[in-house]
């Protein structure tokens, strides 16, 4: 895995929340992240909710500086599969 996503894994489990569904974060060009009731960590299997967005905007999502509602709602975030299972993700990490 990259240093990108070993790094967003730890920041994830330092960030999250109670969290009982599972998701996947897919950063472009560099790897995934499953997300489920254990915490987070590298991985691609099958999940509930699965999110795409580019190096910048998933570290921006992640550290404030940039709205996940706006950044889908822009394009530059994209979901596939249940969205209510994406909204209680950023309710966690909140």
């Amino acid at each position: 895995m990259s240093d990108v996503v070993n790094g967003a894994v730890a920041a994830l489990n330092q960030k999250l929340g109670s969290f009982d569904s599972t998701a996947k974060f897919i950063i472009e060009g560099e790897g995934s992240i499953i997300i489920d009731e254990n915490g987070a960590r590298p991985g691609d299997e099958a999940a509930e909710v699965t999110l795409t967005a580019s190096r910048e905007t998933f570290e921006g999502i992640l550290d404030g500086t940039t709205n996940a509602t706006m950044a889908y709602m822009s394009g530059k975030l994209k979901v596939d599969g249940d969205l209510p299972v994406a909204m209680k993700l950023g309710a966690a990490l909140s």
